[in-house]
């Protein structure tokens, strides 16, 4: 049997995966021309989301257990500004990022769990780190979303229960079972 500690590890790694998942069903759902989109001077594009996602997550995952999650290299400020030049630019440095925290999480092992690890000198358990991480990331994750579901508007493909089909999905989901 599973110890809790397996269960969450499994548990993060399902939903870092989700959430990656779902940001980029926003990405897929707009053009070139539209990941720099900004409604407004004071809001973000899903460009520079994705940069300061990827900017964080690969300062907080290289060498993780080693050093401060806010590394001395990165320049928070700078992934505010600028645009990429296409989606496929884009594409990569998400997957960047992705990549950086999935090659710590996915070898994380129970005893590691109650280990320390600072961020801008804070000691957390890396327990709280990842929890802090998943909220950040699911946060910006949906500003991603909502910005393209604005961008799409009535074109939006749905990423999770279409509007009004509730009822029609937990009917689908109960005949599964």
């Amino acid at each position: 049997m599973d110890s809790i500690q397996h269960i969450y590890i499994a548990n993060i790694n399902r939903i870092f995966a989700q959430y990656k998942k779902i940001g980029e069903g926003a990405i897929e759902q707009i053009n070139n021309e539209e990941i720099n989109f900004c409604p407004d001077k004071e809001s973000n594009s899903i460009a520079l989301i994705v940069k300061h996602l990827s900017g964080n997550m690969l300062s907080r995952w290289t060498d993780f257990f080693l050093s401060d999650g806010e590394k001395e290299w990165r320049k928070r400020d700078t992934e505010f500004e600028g645009t990429f030049r296409d989606k496929k630019q884009l594409i990569e440095v998400w997957t960047k990022g992705w990549n950086c925290l999935f090659n710590v999480t996915e070898k994380l092992k129970p005893e590691d769990l109650l280990k320390t690890v600072s961020i801008r000198g804070e000691e957390l358990t890396v327990l709280d780190a990842i929890n802090r991480q998943i909220a950040h990331y699911s946060y910006h994750v949906g500003q991603m979303v909502y910005l393209s579901k604005h961008i799409r508007s009535s074109n939006w493909k749905s990423l999770s229960i279409p509007k009004g089909q509730s009822n029609q999905y937990n009917n689908q989901k109960t005949k599964q079972k």
